[in-house]
């Protein structure tokens, strides 16, 4: 299963009604950092589909839903179980520091 992209219109659909956990990347265009990870989370979307839905929502273009859960700083990484934010990474870190809590998460 492929990353999917999601909006401000359809965030509560797609992430906060996800009968799996589901992974956010909340990213820029402009963003080094950003594009530098972007590799990995497609990498997770792949090894953990069906178990965990990976999804991306470009800042920019969707400026309230990063606003509702205080994103100061992209990439920021929020995992969400049962609709509700369980974790959260921020900046462009190592694979298996994602994945730790990936497994934490569906443990």
């Amino acid at each position: 299963m492929a990353v999917c992209h999601v909006t401000d219109q359809d965030f509560e659909e797609k992430v906060l009604k996800s009968d799996i956990p589901v992974l956010v990347d909340f990213w820029a265009a402009w963003c080094g950092p950003c594009r530098a990870i972007a590799p990995v989370i497609e990498e997770l979307a792949e090894e953990y589909a069906g178990k965990l839905k990976v999804c991306k929502m470009n800042v920019d273009e969707n400026p309230i839903t990063p606003g509702k859960f205080g994103i100061r700083a992209i990439p920021t990484l929020i995992f969400f179980k049962g609709g509700q934010p369980v974790d959260q990474i921020t900046g462009a870190v190592a694979k298996s520091t994602i994945e730790s809590v990936i497994k934490r998460i569906l443990d």
